[in-house]
């Protein structure tokens, strides 16, 4: 039987550039990426309680079925190019859980999506140097979980309507993205305007309750600018799979910045 004193929500965070949040400078002032450190550093406190496990959809893995990373001892993947030596050395060693990166297929799998398990996969830049911020002590077990390589949003909200029931039991599913991801678009005069807009868009479409926000997810590429925003989808849709297990009521927005001229995004679900 669930227990309503230790549902987690569902959020779907900023995961910063590359390794930003341990670099004296990045592609831009020093202090760039402060505040969003400063969110993933409060973060922990703002949970109802410690999660028994952390389920994490990253944008950096891409499958052609959703796909559960069960190693036990998971290794951290340097998934970035052109950085300072020292950010190639980070430590971060989370254990996994081979036995929820099970269950997790088969929630999928019952749910009629295709869903396979990767007994090697380990954390992608997409888990580590966030978690590494909001979760320093790695003691808590983590299961990744890749996107559907189709980036078919309605495949993603229903991967995490299938996984919902998981925060019952104490897990904390977290989509770990860009609200906005276009890096050639940093730094340009038009982006602030363009990157607001899409921003305040997918702000309004999170605060909606859970089936007209379903709704304006699936059609995204409908929003102002959402191709500028977006080139490629894939740091969207982990966004999709937190709204999708967010339940019924409204999203709230919970932090907001504009590094680099373009606006950005975190999201939680308490449905």
């Amino acid at each position: 039987m669930s227990n309503p004193s230790i549902r987690q929500p569902s959020l779907f965070l900023p995961h910063g550039g590359g390794p930003c949040f341990f670099m004296d400078w990045t592609w831009g002032p020093a202090n760039t990426w402060d505040a969003t450190r400063e969110f993933l550093e409060g973060l922990a406190a703002t949970l109802p309680e410690r999660p028994r496990a952390l389920l994490v959809i990253s944008g950096h893995w891409e499958e052609a079925g959703f796909t559960a990373g069960g190693a036990a001892k998971p290794e951290l993947i340097f998934d970035y190019s052109g950085f300072p030596p020292h950010t190639y050395q980070l430590t971060w060693p989370a254990p996994g859980d081979p036995d929820l990166a099970s269950r997790v297929t088969a929630m999928l799998r019952e749910n009629g999506l295709p869903a396979g398990l990767s007994r090697t996969r380990g954390y992608d830049h997409g888990i580590f140097i966030p978690l590494k911020v909001a979760f320093p002590d790695a003691d808590i077990p983590v299961v990744p979980l890749s996107l559907n390589g189709g980036m078919d949003p309605e495949l993603h909200l229903q991967a995490g309507r299938a996984l919902a029931p998981l925060r019952d039991e104490g897990v904390l599913i977290v989509g770990s993205g860009m609200s906005f991801h276009n890096l050639r678009a940093y730094m340009r005069a038009e982006t602030r305007e363009r990157a607001q807009a899409f921003d305040q868009w997918l702000t309004r479409a999170v605060e909606l309750p859970g089936a007209q926000r379903g709704e304006q997810l699936r059609s995204w590429q409908n929003a102002p600018f959402a191709s500028f925003a977006h080139p490629r989808p894939e740091h969207l849709m982990p966004l999709m799979v937190a709204a999708g297990a967010g339940g019924d009521p409204s999203g709230k927005r919970i932090f907001h910045d504009e590094p680099m001229g373009a606006a950005i995004s975190a999201f939680r679900f308490d449905g």
